[in-house]
């Protein structure tokens, strides 16, 4: 008895060896594993005040996950799958959320939305987990050029420092502005748009900063900054704020019976400014990167047209609000592809030297050349940028 017990007991190792073999055998076998999405991870503002520019950027990434994924997919037929969670335009929000794309939904890239302060704050965590970031609208200086080496973020949006520049020569060269005054936020990227603006004015020939206010975003009365900026005269106002904010420096400038021109980072064009401001809104000059009206390229074209057969509050290029959301996500989603068949595998560190060896690409925006290098993780710069203003709830370009 004790002879036939020992056997039976060593058959079972040798059986349950042979049922894994059997089971590995099959999985390597089965076609699934390729079919397996690929996971691209979106931290953005999609409530509150801010989540019209998180819904752009959804928009724009969606539009350009359905091409991709109509032509067959990447990597063998992988599709894409967009996977979004709210930051709600907090640091600590935006930092979790990274954490949870990375560990639980093993994202292949992280997309950022509107705030710098939440995008400074993922910087190391990406960094430091090799994971590659593509921000499409926050600005902050320091969020691609962050002194990590190697550096996993990109971006395909506004720079704060080449912004600054821009805001300036605007000002100068469309109202003779000789006086700034800087009404800023009081954040990180108020602070990146500070040092910004002072090295900007130092090449802006004839113009001085007189004086710089800073608020913050729950701030409803803005007439003691706008008034210690009107004693110390002031003749443009130079805004970097949000909407809410933002609307209520045009209140305060209105009480004041102040007619200074206000020329305005774009922060105030993702959520309710129009609505906000009233009819002080259509004042502000503000920058951007795309617009829907005018001439378009086939590119525009066919993305105009496939925004309006999926969305149907979208019936023309007013329509598209921000247009600086959907279009700078729309061609990132692109240059992602284009990275993702460079690398041929979603594996961070590939993926990284896939942005690093994109020779070109035919996008929304612009052509673009080179758009990633080792030195520069920025594909737009002060050439693609454009100034526009609110016509009711429509952004227009600015003609003449």
């Amino acid at each position: 008895m004790k002879k036939v017990w020992f056997m039976i007991e060593n058959s079972r190792p040798a059986g349950s060896i042979f049922a894994a073999a059997v089971v590995a055998f099959g999985l390597a076998l089965a076609p699934a594993k390729a079919a397996d999405p690929i996971k691209i991870g979106h931290v953005a503002a999609l409530s509150g005040g801010s989540a019209q520019s998180g819904e752009a950027i959804t928009r724009g990434l969606t539009i350009a996950i359905d091409e991709i994924n109509v032509k067959g997919g990447l990597l063998g037929g992988r599709k894409l799958e967009l996977v979004q969670r709210d930051d709600e335009s907090t640091p600590p929000k935006g930092l979790t959320a990274a954490r949870e794309l990375i560990s639980r939904e093993k994202v292949a890239i992280i997309f950022g939305g509107i705030d710098s302060p939440v995008g400074l704050a993922m910087v190391p965590i990406l960094n430091k987990e090799k994971v590659p970031h593509m921000a499409v609208w926050a600005a902050g200086t320091g969020i691609t050029r962050n002194g990590a080496n190697p550096n996993y973020i990109f971006r395909v949006s506004a720079v704060d420092v080449l912004v600054d520049v821009k805001l300036l020569d605007y000002a100068k060269t469309k109202y003779g502005a000789k006086k700034a005054g800087l009404m800023l936020v009081n954040n990180p990227w108020g602070e990146s748009n500070e040092k910004g603006l002072v090295e900007a004015v130092k090449s802006a020939g004839g113009m001085e900063i007189v004086g710089t206010e800073k608020f913050e975003n729950n701030d409803v009365d803005m007439v003691p900054q706008l008034t210690r900026l009107k004693d110390k005269g002031a003749d443009v106002i130079i805004l970097v704020g949000n909407a809410a904010p933002g609307a209520q420096v045009m209140k305060a400038r209105e009480r004041l019976s102040w007619k200074v021109p206000v020329v305005s980072h774009w922060g105030i064009s993702g959520g309710r400014f129009p609505e906000l401001a009233g009819s002080w809104a259509g004042k502000v000059h503000f920058v951007q990167t795309y617009s829907f009206f005018g001439n378009q390229s086939d590119v525009g074209k066919r993305v105009l047209a496939a925004l309006m057969a999926k969305y149907p509050d979208i019936k023309g290029p007013g329509d598209v609000t921000p247009p600086v959301g959907v279009a700078n996500a729309y061609d990132a989603m692109q240059l992602t592809a284009l990275a993702l068949n460079k690398a041929g595998v979603t594996d961070g560190e590939k993926l990284r030297e896939g942005f690093l060896g994109i020779d070109s690409y035919q996008g929304l925006i612009k052509s673009y050349t080179k758009p990633f290098t080792d030195d520069n993780h920025d594909a737009l710069n002060e050439n693609d940028y454009i100034m526009v203003r609110y016509n009711g709830d429509q952004i227009e370009p600015i003609t003449g």
